[in-house]
């Protein structure tokens, strides 16, 4: 295999993840170029040649190294090894999906985004009406694109799900699948070599792969910079509560890292029930340990699918006599059509001010327009990330944002 430093960084979006994919692109090239500057800087002071000489000694090592490029470009600037791969995407009437990749992607180390979150109507051909993908259309249209380009050449697939699908069926009780599994066994036996996502719901899905890595990344840092957008991190009055026992880890680590107390919400299920709404959830009782008496409380979970936990749990937390109640939420799904409005009611109602989610979920101007929500911006991250796989650097500071989020704290 050549040395990555050799090959192509091509993103291929599908088109659940075209918004998400052009954003990592973007980032990737201001990455690159800063670091191909901050190259040409060291080396024309080693060798004490002008920058543009220096430059153009880079891009003819390039072309050298790959037999290729556009000869006519000038050679004062850098030419970036990042591409944005076109594609074409068919959506047959009985469900079934076609991928053609565009351009050749020999060599190319490949990264497929896709959002298989996104419930907002795609249009696939420009004749054809929008068409809504469930969960399973995103997946297998997926797995087609990862086909395709494995089949086109590609040097490796890393595929980039800022959520990971059916990561809540990652234990058994019964006669149940472990479809977290499943998901990440058929992507490995597909010929992904390695997986990209976001506060997965459980660690212990990692342990089911044989071959495939998997980089779990979080975004404590872009939550709490925007929550020192609303309010002072280092307020006396600030507790963190986690809205259930699966949050308690999450929860513990902006405790600590704020360090400000730590409360919990214990909530029971009648699993015989599933969610359908806000209001028609299956939580039968909700429990507080700790005091929320006049303080500004910071509740924080890794998903919100109809939102029924958050909005019973801030009403007992407003019970409770907390004064201000902000929320954070690594993937805001919002499920339900009627989810959004559920939120819109209890902020009118005063129970909570804001809700920080990221944009891991693709939502249009109906959520994004609303005052009490706010997006915090999580594409550098997994650009950073992108950049750092392939020229085989530490992921150590990425994974553990410890560093940076005290640097914010001294900021604030």
């Amino acid at each position: 295999m050549p040395d990555a430093s050799q090959s192509e960084i091509g993103i291929l979006p599908c088109p659940g993840g075209m918004e998400f994919a052009q954003a990592i692109y973007s980032h990737l090239d201001s990455i690159t170029a800063e670091k191909m500057e901050e190259r040409a800087r060291a080396l024309s002071r080693v060798y004490r040649l002008p920058r543009a000489e220096t430059i153009r000694q880079i891009n003819l090592a390039s072309d050298i190294l790959l037999s290729s490029g556009d000869l006519d470009e000038p050679v004062d600037e850098h030419r970036t090894r990042n591409s944005l791969v076109p594609a074409k995407y068919t959506r047959f009437p009985n469900g079934e999906f076609k991928t053609e990749i565009l351009s050749s992607v020999r060599n190319t180390d490949i990264y497929i985004v896709q959002d298989v979150a996104n419930r907002y109507p795609l249009r696939f051909q420009k004749n054809e009406p929008a068409q809504t993908l469930s969960v399973n259309d995103h997946l297998f249209c997926l797995l087609m694109t990862v086909d395709a380009a494995l089949q086109a050449g590609a040097l490796q697939v890393t595929v980039i799900l800022p959520t990971f699908p059916y990561s809540r069926q990652h234990k058994k009780k019964g006669r149940e699948s472990l479809s977290a599994a499943r998901v990440g066994q058929i992507l490995e036996y597909f010929g992904v070599t390695r997986l990209i996502t976001l506060d997965i719901h459980s660690k212990e899905i990692e342990n089911c792969f044989n071959h495939l890595r998997l980089e779990n990344l979080h975004g404590a840092y872009q939550i709490l910079k925007m929550l020192a957008t609303v309010t002072d991190l280092k307020d006396e009055s600030l507790v963190v509560v986690a809205p259930d026992t699966g949050a308690v880890e999450r929860s513990k680590f902006y405790a600590s890292i704020l360090g400000r107390p730590l409360g919990m919400l214990y909530k029971e299920r009648d699993y015989s029930r599933v969610a359908q709404s806000a209001e028609s959830g299956n939580i039968t009782d909700m429990k507080l340990l700790g005091s929320v008496k006049d303080k500004i409380v910071f509740l924080s979970d890794d998903m919100l699918g109809t939102g029924g936990t958050l909005i019973k749990a801030m009403r007992i937390l407003r019970e409770a006599g907390s004064r201000q109640i902000i929320c954070a939420v690594s993937l805001p799904f919002f499920t339900t059509a009627e989810s959004v409005e559920s939120f819109q009611k209890a902020y009118e109602e005063g129970l909570f001010s804001r809700i920080i989610g990221t944009n891991a979920v693709y939502h249009d101007e109906s959520l994004l327009g609303r005052e009490w929500y706010l997006s915090a911006d999580i594409t550098n991250l997994f650009a950073r990330t992108v950049y750092r796989l392939h020229y085989n650097r530490s992921l150590s500071s990425l994974l553990d944002d410890r560093s940076v989020i005290k640097d914010l704290l001294k900021r604030s």
